[in-house]
């Protein structure tokens, strides 16, 4: 089933950091569909979650060296 995850993060300082991100999500075995929102400091997922989770999804992020404040996770309509 698909459900989209939006991860809240610490705060984006360029716009290189939205391109990391982006790239690593985007890559993730099961994502769909990955947004950075620059000025949110957000970034939106859209997700198989027979292949991976939110929470997985969160530690790419950490790995690349950012903070993931918050996780919201919610099934697509």
């Amino acid at each position: 089933m698909t459900k989209r995850a939006v991860l809240q993060l610490d705060g984006l300082t360029c716009p290189s950091c939205m391109t990391k991100i982006q790239s690593a999500v985007s890559k993730h075995p099961g994502v769909e569909k990955a947004q950075v929102l620059f000025n949110a400091s957000k970034v939106k997922v859209d997700f198989d979650d027979s292949q991976t989770t939110a929470d997985e999804l969160a530690e790419v992020i950490t790995k690349l060296g950012y903070t993931v404040e918050h996780i919201k996770v919610k099934a697509e309509a």
